[in-house]
């Protein structure tokens, strides 16, 4: 039920085709994050019409609320949202470490306290993994830890406890119309991330995830590790940038051979007012913006800057109206949506490598020069 054909490479970009039960994602891709079943502010009518192709939904959250045996009873989570295109779910590993004040981890799994109400819940790999299965998405992954990218020692431990887990991940998964992809994790430390992939690409599992980067390193320390895990990692299989999507991230992780991005990014900026644009990220409260008759973006094929004003956005923001959260999301997926779309574009035609500074000029707020951070070999 899944293949991946790589269909064309630029240096280490490379553009392809992932086959799932649900349809085919064009890489590199870019998914939306519908935590709660829902991209915040938006139907799936609307991301239909930026050209979303692939969904992100939270395997904790929606344990939590509103229970993944009930979305299993409504028919899942594709008709429980009513996106019949590809999703993916995260194994609630980063939410149980980031979210939940009291946790308390063993090599077993993690019991830990609800952000919601204070319960009390357990998290093992194999419950992950059912809870997966229940919520139905095409793309599934293995339970893993996140640990301190700066804390050497801990984040040896955790790697190991990531590796063991996601051996019982395997083991523990029934469903055949689901992909599970294994985690590299390792912190910071170039040994660890080495060891982490190599072990994680033995399991041959559909695609990779690498994870717990974007979580406080800085941007040599994650472009660094990328360069250490990416050529680890076997050709023929997807590999995705856990929660990883700013414009600048994407464009150095697609010259690093990454095929799969997600954030929060876009809709959260779009709830702070603050869209996209070739001169930068606007902050949309700004008067200056009070009698603009541009579009944000004169160059983007979205609804919002196909049909509104600058000056009409403020105005909604002013008012309190909830149709800007909804307008300033449609314009910041799709300005990522075409971002990928570009990408692809150039790999294609050969002509990634020598448009890559020209990339990242556009998302670097008209900077002169913007070379891709060295790719190490």
């Amino acid at each position: 039920m899944f293949s991946f054909q790589i269909t064309a490479k630029n240096n280490r970009a490379r553009t392809g085709i992932f086959s799932t039960p649900h349809g085919d994602l064009q890489t590199p891709v870019f998914a939306p994050v519908g935590t709660q079943a829902t991209v915040k502010t938006l139907t799936p009518e609307h991301l239909k019409s930026i050209n979303a192709s692939l969904v992100l939904s939270n395997t904790y959250h929606l344990y939590l609320r509103p229970g993944d045996e009930l979305v299993r009873d409504m028919g899942g989570l594709h008709k429980f949202m009513q996106w019949h295109n590809p999703m993916l779910t995260d194994s609630g590993g980063f939410q149980v470490f980031s979210l939940s004040q009291t946790r308390k981890i063993d090599d077993d799994g993690v019991t830990f306290k609800s952000h919601i109400d204070g319960s009390t819940h357990r998290f093992t790999p194999e419950k992950s993994i059912a809870i997966q299965e229940n919520l139905g998405a095409d793309i599934i992954m293995a339970f893993d830890e996140c640990s301190d990218p700066n804390d050497l020692a801990y984040s040896k431990i955790a790697m190991n406890r990531t590796h063991r887990w996601a051996e019982r991940s395997l083991q523990a998964k029934t469903r055949p119309d689901q992909a599970l992809f294994g985690i590299v994790q390792g912190g910071v430390n170039p040994d660890l991330r080495a060891e982490s992939a190599q072990f994680i690409a033995s399991l041959n599992t559909p695609g990779i995830a690498i994870g717990g980067l974007s979580v406080g390193e800085t941007k040599e320390e994650m472009h660094n590790t990328l360069d250490v895990v990416v050529p680890l990692l076997p050709e023929n299989k997807p590999r995705y940038l856990m929660g990883v999507g700013t414009p600048e991230d994407i464009i150095n992780g697609v010259a690093r051979g990454v095929d799969i991005f997600d954030c929060v990014l876009p809709t959260r900026l779009a709830r702070h007012h603050s869209a996209f644009a070739p001169e930068g990220r606007l902050n949309m409260m700004n008067a200056t913006f009070a009698r603009d008759e541009r579009p944000i973006d004169e160059t983007c094929d979205c609804y919002a800057c196909q049909t509104f004003t600058r000056a009409y956005i403020r105005h909604l923001i002013v008012a309190k109206e909830l149709l800007a959260g909804t307008l300033l999301s449609i314009h910041n997926l799709r300005a990522l949506i075409r971002l990928v779309e570009s990408l692809r574009a150039s790999i294609l035609d050969n002509t990634f490598e020598s448009k890559s500074a020209e990339f990242l000029v556009q998302w670097r707020n008209n900077a002169t020069r913007a070379p891709l951070t060295e790719i190490k070999k």
